[in-house]
């Protein structure tokens, strides 16, 4: 079987995000959701809307964000419109908060631990989308990339809790005290949702810069502990975080060991397996670097 091809450059730049985004020769049509990541307030690490401005103007595309499970500035989308405002994306792009008119259900009926996904009902609306992800350490769930962003990034306010509380309708407190493994595995499974809904109109790009052992949705995040990467592409939502957890480990940043302890002590690849026997991608991946 022929590998799936992850597109990877060194140069963090617009024009980089729209070069490698044509590599991929599938283009997204009709409504297009660009699904990012708003950042808490409070966060420096988060992608600045003004570097991936060339890339959802190239795509006529919509902001897409969905309300979070815990207390912040994004947890209504009273408050989350607003926190969106002084970031600066309302000013560039017409946002939209996914589950702001509430959610619909998605099935996994093969899920490991869910059998459904509350997802932002607004994704109705949408033909296709660019999962557009920054790539760096999570409190929890070791990492964030493309499955993250799939899983966590577009249930909603609702879905969140129950991805978190591995399908129990679980108190504020029972999202931070499930089984590990059991947890990594909802987020496979609600993933897999995502990808299905869409078929073939998804493509994703992974941006591994200010990588932090911290999450965007840290108000208080550390700094990065690594020196930037690049920028990478593909079809394959499970390959393209394998290749960014691949170019971390065989980077020769000290800095790394911090990032790899977050990724590791809190099992992250684990997701990545699980999402491969779920079947929504491969680890078997070739890695094409585009000067």
């Amino acid at each position: 079987m022929e590998k799936v091809k992850v597109y990877f450059t060194r140069d963090l730049s617009g024009a980089s995000l729209i070069s490698l985004y044509k590599k991929l020769g599938r283009e997204l049509k009709g409504n297009v959701a660009v699904k990012v990541h708003s950042g808490e307030e409070g966060n420096q690490n988060y992608l600045r809307p003004e570097f991936v401005e060339p890339m959802i103007n190239y795509l006529d595309g919509t902001v897409v964000e969905c309300n979070t499970a815990y207390e912040g500035e994004r947890d209504t989308t009273e408050k989350h419109k607003k926190l969106m405002e002084n970031h600066g994306w309302s000013e560039l792009f017409n946002v939209d908060i996914m589950d702001s008119d509430g959610d619909i259900v998605l099935e996994v009926p093969n899920g490991k631990v869910i059998k459904k996904n509350y997802v932002g009902k607004n994704i109705e609306n949408y033909d296709s989308m660019l999962v557009l992800s920054h790539f760096k350490g999570h409190p929890m769930g070791g990492y964030g990339g493309a499955l993250k962003q799939l899983s966590i990034g577009v249930a909603s306010s609702k879905g969140k809790r129950y991805i978190h509380c591995c399908g129990n309708d679980g108190s504020y407190e029972d999202m931070f005290h499930q089984n590990q493994e059991s947890f990594l595995e909802a987020m496979a499974d609600a993933a897999s949702s995502v990808v299905k809904h869409f078929g073939d109109n998804i493509l994703y790009i992974n941006v591994m810069a200010n990588m932090s052992v911290d999450c965007d949705c840290c108000n208080v995040a550390e700094d990065p502990c690594m020196k930037d990467i690049g920028i990478l592409a593909s079809t394959d939502p499970v390959a393209i975080d394998q290749a960014c957890i691949d170019l971390v480990i065989n980077s020769d940043d000290p800095g790394k060991e911090h990032l790899l302890e977050r990724i590791n002590s809190r099992k992250g690849t684990h997701t990545i397996d699980a999402a491969v026997e779920l079947g929504i991608g491969s680890k078997d991946y070739e890695l094409i670097e585009v000067k």
